[in-house]
């Protein structure tokens, strides 16, 4: 490109997108005199998705503002909490995010995952039709134009995971409402209801049960439930005003 050069400096917290030469401070870039501030930042490796205020010699600006020469920008990443508008929040992550996924189901986040690999394309589409906030790792994703919204999931660490995506979203928690399996809604149960489901010994010891109304799922306080409250009443010490 042989356009107007500008100044462009990242936040911190998006130095995992850059470039290394680009990390520190502002840096040069030539541009070509048509692309827009949000397709140099996009070529520089910073999704939009993780971009909040675009400053432009210190003014607020829009993506679509196509910089003039001499001009300095400064890329802030997202405000926490972000605000998704226009729909109610609703996650849809990919094939590598199951973990992820359940526990927010757990928490009664309305979390749809994809247990196979669909591709960027279809993953976007869905995005976009059913108006799901894009959860993942993947940054060539994030770039799509066809995302609805998307933001990227810095840790690999489950815990981690979980925390960011409820620190920077704050959805309503109301944990035990949503099947871990497919994201159905849970409702009461008798064991009759679900006796088709259970072993002899969990027949004779348990009488409390949930069944998923959408896959028919059976829930009950068994072995592993014990670890699955120490999930839900760690998010709820932490995020005390979402439940």
């Amino acid at each position: 490109m042989n356009g107007p050069e500008i100044h462009i400096a990242f936040a911190p917290e998006l130095g995992l997108f850059v470039t290394h030469r680009r990390r520190e401070g502002a840096t040069k870039v030539v541009t070509d005199g048509a692309a827009t501030l949000g397709h140099v930042v996009e070529s520089l490796g910073v999704p939009l998705t993780e971009v909040g205020a675009l400053l432009v010699d210190g003014r607020d600006s829009a993506p679509s503002h196509v910089p003039a020469a001499g001009e300095s920008v400064e890329v802030r990443p997202v405000e926490r909490p972000q605000r998704v508008p226009g729909a109610p929040l609703r996650f849809l992550l990919d094939v590598h995010l199951g973990t992820l996924a359940r526990r927010l189901r757990l928490l009664g986040v309305d979390a749809a995952y994809e247990s196979t690999d669909i591709g960027d394309a279809a993953l976007a589409a869905r995005s976009a039709a059913e108006r799901r906030v894009m959860l993942s790792r993947d940054r060539g994703l994030l770039h799509r134009r066809e995302l609805w919204a998307g933001a990227y999931v810095y840790s690999t660490r489950p815990d981690d995971q979980l925390r960011d995506v409820l620190d920077r979203f704050a959805p309503e928690l109301r944990p035990w409402t949503r099947c871990t399996a497919c994201n159905g809604l849970l409702r009461d149960a008798t064991k009759e209801d679900v006796v088709d489901q259970l072993e002899h010994g969990t027949r004779r010891s348990y009488d409390v049960f949930a069944q998923c109304a959408a896959c028919g799922r059976a829930y009950w306080k068994g072995a592993h439930h014990e670890q699955l409250e120490a999930i839900v009443e760690r998010a709820l010490a932490e995020f005390p005003s979402r439940a």
